[in-house]
């Protein structure tokens, strides 16, 4: 009877949770009595009164965004089944997709990362044409337009303005409300930045653009019926709907969450749905009234099961035993051991609900220590090294994320330190942690033990200024530097002996000039420099003179004797470890190693040898030893990444390219031929148990990393319960990765960004481009409307129609590809799939027909961003010229890195005898590079000089001295925001456009997550020189002269904001000029 009671028990408990409702149903759309929804990636439709789900699609890419058509006949959505997101048709209840998109191949085009994916279905114009937002066109991944497009697939057409999101048309298609901006997978709640967009209204006749809503808040996402546009706000904070009543002029607030967003709402004939919190729910349009759509996915969930995976692919962390015969690895979360030939690989951990990483083997080879999750919180463990018995743990109640792990020689204490800027280290017996140093300033990241386990030298930042080696005893908690503020210095490393302390310090000054400009640089500057510890210990690098001994003769020598007490005193000299360190005046004790300036780290010391690596601007990063007693440098290998030697001195394990090699201790250059066999490195991940440890990972680095201690006063542990609601339902790295982005995104902080991950990435299929546009003639061929301008001799700005031997022209027409008439075509595109950087031939004709036609052979490419880039550079500045006499010169920064440096470096120094400058912020990624952009503009002459023949110079020489004017816009974004505000504080000239962007908290690299994921964590915020308040980061710069360019004005190629930079500046140069003065009479001596 028990074991019935049990048994029905138990198929009582499986039957509820099979009927359990579901959750992280996203994108719904809505038809009559029917919803359509994306699940774990996949389409599922059901009753729109609730009930089970039935899945449409099931392929290896996602689908989302579905759009029931006008009749509900069709379902349109954005699909990857051909590489790239594109738009699909099918039918309603399902059935044979039909692709109705041919675009760009982007880099960026994934539903995880915060530009959204590509080609989003945005909805219906009539039954026949689908409205959808692409980036193809534009070099800026922020920005995308607006495209109709006939579901037979034919060539799309772009809506009249400039860039838009989210889209509804009237009721009469006369006109459209529309977003400008789009920004709806940003990881940034209650936005108020430039991008904070309005509702705006489009009408098709008069090319007049307006604006129904006015609020600093975000409103988003128009739904137009009838006389009412529906969209979301969160002006109250959350996401809710709202609506808009065009014959009262009134809006009503209709929705009233309070702990989740109204999420991606979709018009429907006679409901709205949305997602929030999970669920979906509706919101009749005859009454407003909202209800939960009850909804069941009864599934084997197979994209969410365990699966065993291989940990190679997610290596964090390895070493090397004591004895050099096994390697151990934190892999995808665990502990493995790998033997360097024979036996079998070990997990010695197996928990994918924990991160074990920083792992160290213990000298005597009995342990491996590691840092761990398990608890909830970091700690220090230690596990058996041959896989026999529990982890131990070390340390308690730890609430940081904590770093390293350095065993002591005698391993007896292990070291590390963490995000509180504290060093510790902790006795492996009586888990007793000390505090060795704490830091105001940064983190201590490198630190090395002595060899008799008595001290620990760590590298202390110094505020402002250059980082100093001290000196830690153990023995009365006492801490000296070793070396002095005035030369940066790092990577200490006691000698084996105990004799030295070898470190890396910059102090190799030799200035490298500059080819653009009378200015310099300085690069490789380190060595490597020793200490000696005691000062009575002599200077290896000593003059040295061979003496002749001299010998008593009339004495009988005990030769046997003499080699015995010789043997004994060289094995006390190489033995005898330094009981105590002379502190006074060794910062005067510093000894250089020979060798050339450059970048060197990874110092390791065994004998009279020092290993480390080496790299300069010449040369290419390599790993050598020193021999202290032949004083001579070797090189070990130019391909190994990083290295670690055995405790017993006798084995190196090294890392190249992704395998590991374990050798005899070299002295000489290695040939790295047999890696470890890693094949077996495999693991069964829970992927539940993963899902679920990442996700309160992140929550704890936000935690411990954010700039702000208080969180910008959100209570973080309620929201990171309120969000883990939602982890029984993830089945995917995808919706675990949107959840962890809603939860970050309550942060209210630019920078926040969560992304990658283990999952199922459909095949690219890279599109082939011609550079240039083309659009379908009457004729039925295809016509080149627009030929992009290129430098050909450049491959990243090159055009196949204007290579040599092409010469198209615009206005011919394409007739055939690759001997294919291209008349019954519906989209040339669709021939050019997959034929990016292959040769394919091509028949031009200046006239629509094949007659005539001549065959040339192009090879497609796969990216026109740095054309259409290239293209409106050199458009804007044939347009300064021609309106300013060639007296302004007008360049665009795209970013603050490299490549913005280049561009602003290409086009500034060119420039130099123009007597103004419009410097173009507009739709600037951001990096770092500003302050040295700012200070080329500050310039001012001091004096002209003048040579004979020559003509006058201002000094110094690299400079416009006139009028400079700065554009910015809501693209203006992080450096591209402190940039404009530079400008402004440095009375640089007004900043025209509009507000920008506003996210300039700073992040660095990401930390470890178990699968490869990526969480980028606002660390370095910025406030004003008074002290009084915080700036930028949440409202971007405001302009001077604001200017809003409008759409149809844009669309149409006129530029007012760069209209009115011209304007102002040709002002300030109204009869002024800007030029050297004539040089004064000679001087008469």
């Amino acid at each position: 009877m028990q074991k019935i009671f049990t048994f029905l028990f138990c198929l009582s408990s499986l039957i509820m949770l099979r009927a359990q409702e579901s959750r992280l149903l996203r994108f719904p759309t809505i038809y009559g009595d029917n919803v359509c929804f994306t699940y774990a990636g996949n389409l599922y439709t059901c009753s729109a009164n609730g009930g089970t789900a039935r899945r449409l699609t099931d392929h290896e890419g996602v689908e989302i965004f579905s759009k029931y058509s006008p009749d509900g006949s069709k379902i349109a959505y954005t699909a990857q089944y051909d590489g790239n997101s594109e738009v699909y048709v099918m039918p309603a209840g399902g059935g044979v997709p039909q692709r109705v998109t041919y675009t760009a191949t982007l880099n960026r085009d994934d539903v995880s990362d915060r530009m959204g994916p590509n080609n989003i279905c945005m909805g219906w114009k009539d039954k026949e044409t689908i409205v959808y937002r692409s980036r193809w066109r534009d070099f800026n991944d922020w920005k995308g337009q607006l495209y109709t497009a006939n579901i037979n697939g034919s060539m799309p057409e772009q809506l009249p303005f400039p860039h838009g999101g989210f889209c509804s048309y009237s009721p009469d298609k006369k006109k459209i409300a529309f977003n400008r901006v789009f920004r709806e997978f940003r990881t940034w709640k209650r936005y108020k930045g430039g991008q904070a967009d309005e509702i705006w209204i489009y009408d098709f006749a008069s090319k007049q653009t307006t604006k129904i809503t006015d609020n600093d808040a975000q409103d988003i996402i128009p739904m137009w019926t009838g006389n009412k546009v529906y969209y979301v706000s969160d002006r109250d904070k959350r996401m809710n709907i709202f609506v808009y009543d065009f014959t009262t002029l009134q809006t009503k607030k209709l929705t009233d969450f309070k702990d989740f967003d109204v999420k991606f709402p979709s018009l429907g004939d006679k409901a709205i749905v949305f997602e929030n919190g999970g669920y979906i729910y509706k919101l009749n349009l005859s009454n407003d009234k909202v209800e939960k759509i009850s909804i069941q996915i009864n599934e084997d969930f197979s994209m969410g099961r365990n699966k065993i995976v291989s940990a190679k692919d997610n290596i964090f962390g390895w070493d090397l035993s004591s004895d050099g015969n096994r390697a151990c690895f934190s892999a995808r979360g665990d502990i493995f051991t790998v033997p360097a030939k024979n036996g079998a690989i070990k997990n010695l951990t197996s928990s994918s609900n924990a991160h074990e990483r920083d792992l160290a083997w213990s000298p005597d080879g009995k342990y491996i220590g590691y840092i761990s999750d398990a608890t909830g919180e970091d700690e220090i463990y230690i596990i058996p090294s041959n896989g026999v018995g529990a982890p131990e743990q070390l340390t308690q109640k730890g609430k940081n994320y904590k770093y390293g792990m350095s065993w002591s020689p005698d391993g007896t204490k292990i070291a590390y330190s963490d995000r509180n800027q504290k060093l510790y280290y902790v006795d492996i017996k009586t888990k007793k942690e000390v505090v060795v140093a704490s830091s105001d300033v940064f983190e201590i990241r490198d630190y090395n033990w002595s060899p008799d386990s008595k001290f620990l030298a760590y590298t202390n930042p110094v505020r402002k200024g250059n980082s100093v080696i001290n000196i830690y005893s153990l023995s009365d908690k006492s801490t000296h530097p070793v070396t002095e503020p005035w030369f940066d210095s790092s990577n200490p490393c006691f000698s084996s002996d105990g004799k030295y302390l070898y470190f890396v310090s910059q102090r190799t000054f030799s200035p490298s000039y500059n080819n653009l400009e009378w200015n310099h640089a300085y690069f490789d500057l380190s060595k490597v420099y020793m200490v000696t510890l005691k000062s009575t210990t002599k200077n290896p690098f000593a003059p040295k003179s061979d003496e002749v001994a001299i010998r008593d003769l009339s004495k009988k020598e005990d030769k046997k004797d003499d080699k015995k007490d010789d043997k004994k005193a060289d094995k006390n000299s190489d033995s005898t470890m330094v009981s105590g360190i002379d502190f006074f005046g060794i910062e005067n004790r510093v000894i250089e190693i020979p060798g050339a300036g450059g970048n060197y780290f990874g110092i390791q010391s065994v004998d009279d040898k020092i290993y480390y690596f080496k790299s300069s601007m010449r040369e290419a990063n390599k790993l050598v030893v020193y021999d202290l007693k032949a004083q001579k440098e070797t090189e070990i290998s130019d391909k190994a990444r990083s290295y670690t030697i055995s405790a017993d001195s006798k084995k190196m394990l090294l890392n190249s390219g992704g395998s590991y090699y374990i050798v005899d201790l070299p002295s000489a250059k290695v040939t790295l031929e047999t890696p470890l066999n890693l094949t077996d490195m495999k693991t069964m991940v829970d992927r539940k148990a993963e899902f679920k440890q990442i996700y309160f990972e992140c929550w704890r680095q936000m935690r411990d990393f954010f700039y702000d201690p208080g969180m910008h006063g959100v209570n973080w542990e309620k929201l990171r319960d309120q969000y883990a609601e939602l982890l029984p339902y993830v089945n995917t790295r995808i919706d675990l990765t949107y959840i962890i982005g809603e939860l970050i995104g309550e942060l209210n902080c630019g920078h926040a960004y969560v992304g990658g991950g283990d999952y199922v990435k459909a095949d690219r299929i890279p599109m082939g481009l011609l550079g240039g546009t083309v659009s379908k003639d009457k004729s039925g061929y295809f016509r080149i409307d627009k030929i992009y301008k290129s430098q050909n001799w450049d491959k990243n700005v090159r055009a196949p129609l204007t290579e040599i031997g092409v010469d198209a022209k615009e206005g011919d027409y394409i007739t055939a590809v690759e001997g294919v008439s291209t008349k019954n075509v519906s989209n040339i595109y669709s021939m050019l799939v997959g034929t990016a950087n292959k040769q394919i031939t091509l028949k031009i004709n200046s006239t629509a027909s094949e007659t005539g036609a001549r065959e040339v052979t192009i090879i497609p490419i796969a990216d026109e961003q740095k054309l259409i880039y290239y293209t409106w550079v050199q458009n804007n500045i044939e347009k300064v010229n021609k309106a300013t006499g060639g007296r302004v010169g007008y360049l665009h920064i795209p970013n603050m890195g490299p490549e913005g440096l280049n561009e602003f470096a290409k086009y500034f120094y060119a420039q130099l005898y123009k007597e103004g400058l419009i410097i173009d912020d507009r739709g600037n990624g951001g990096g770092n590079v500003s302050p040295m952009i700012i200070e080329r503009l500050k310039r001012e002459p001091v004096q002209v000089t003048k040579a004979r023949n020559a003509a006058p110079v201002f000094e110094p020489a690299d400079q416009v001295i006139g009028p400079k004017v700065a554009l910015i816009d809501e693209y203006s974004a992080s450096d591209g925001d402190i940039f404009a505000y530079r400008f402004q504080k440095s009375k640089l000239g007004p900043v025209i456009g509009k507000r920008s962007w506003g996210g300039v908290v700073g992040i660095r690299g990401t930390l470890p997550i178990v699968d490869g994921g990526i969480l980028n964590r606002p660390e370095f915020s910025r406030y004003d020189v008074d002290g009084k308040r915080w700036e930028i980061e949440g409202h971007g710069v405001d302009p001077d002269i604001v200017v809003d360019n409008d759409p149809a004005k844009e669309f149409m190629g006129e530029d007012q904001q760069l209209n009115e930079a011209i304007r102002y500046i040709m002002d300030q140069m109204k009869n002024k000029q800007f030029k050297e003065p004539t040089p004064p009479p000679f001087p008469v001596k």
